[in-house]
């Protein structure tokens, strides 16, 4: 399982331009489970994807497609990590390994 970090690297004016873009990427992804969940960084400075586990260069070339990385207002970070302890109802995290 992955969680990533996302930065903004431009003003906000301009990532909101790419707001709907992202907004219908992210769903698409969650749809098809290529993502597992999806939020704001609060204050807005970016954003924080979960993901099953799954190959790094998968997971990156995925990334690449986000419109924020490819109109280049935002960067991603991730961080691999495998959950053994979860909350009652969220046991479905832990099979992700």
């Amino acid at each position: 399982m992955f969680i990533v970090t996302v930065t903004y690297t431009a003003p906000l004016d301009e990532v909101e331009a790419w707001r709907p873009a992202h907004g219908a990427w992210l769903t698409q992804q969650i749809a098809h489970r290529r993502l597992l969940a999806a939020g704001r960084q609060e204050p807005l400075v970016g954003g924080v994807y979960l993901a099953p586990r799954m190959p790094a260069g998968e997971l990156d070339r995925l990334l690449a497609t986000d419109p924020y990385v490819v109109h280049g207002v935002a960067a991603h970070a991730v961080v691999g990590f495998t959950p053994h302890l979860v909350a009652e109802g969220l046991e479905v995290l832990a099979a992700e390994q």
